[in-house]
């Protein structure tokens, strides 16, 4: 690819887009257990969500889905998405509310360039919540490349950046 075709680097993925089965039940689990806030809504069959005052980060609907099932296991579609967090202290935070609600984690990785949980929304749909460490940290392999890694997290450890006052 030539300079001419690489795309700018301060390009990003703006925002997902999920099908869901129940508007209500994963407004709700976005909002109470993730802390996004509703920006907009489209009566019974769309929501847009957002953390902070963006148009919005995050939209769910049931225009092909409603009373639907999750895909099935080993099917194409979405693997997960990620949320990330601008610091260690707000990745725990955001763990901490999702433990508190009695949502699952179905793991906890530590990839060298980031520290990573994984849960599932209520319609399976896969979520990673994460921060990047900073960019000097980040492991190398002896030819230069990036060196990143799976390996397990101290949950506990993580847990213990929320200050509590």
């Amino acid at each position: 690819m030539n300079a001419q075709e690489r795309v700018h680097p301060g390009t990003k993925i703006g925002h997902v887009h999920l099908k869901v089965s129940d508007l209500e039940q994963a407004e709700r689990f976005y909002t109470e257990v993730l802390g996004f806030e509703v920006t907009t809504r489209y009566g019974t069959e769309a929501s847009f969500l957002s953390f902070g005052d963006y148009h919005h980060h995050l939209g769910l609907n049931t225009w092909m889905s409603k009373g639907g099932p999750p895909a099935p296991r080993g099917s194409a579609g979405l693997f997960h998405f990620a949320i990330l967090y601008p610091t260690r202290e707000e990745l725990a935070k955001a763990v901490t509310r999702v433990l508190d609600r009695g949502v699952p984690i179905d793991g906890a990785s530590d990839h060298g360039v980031s520290e990573a949980i994984y849960l599932h929304d209520p319609d399976g749909n896969g979520i990673e919540l994460y921060w990047d460490r900073d960019r000097s940290d980040w492991p190398t392999n002896p030819d230069g490349t990036l060196g990143m890694t799976t390996l397990p997290l101290d949950l506990m450890d993580l847990l213990g950046e929320v200050v509590t006052s």
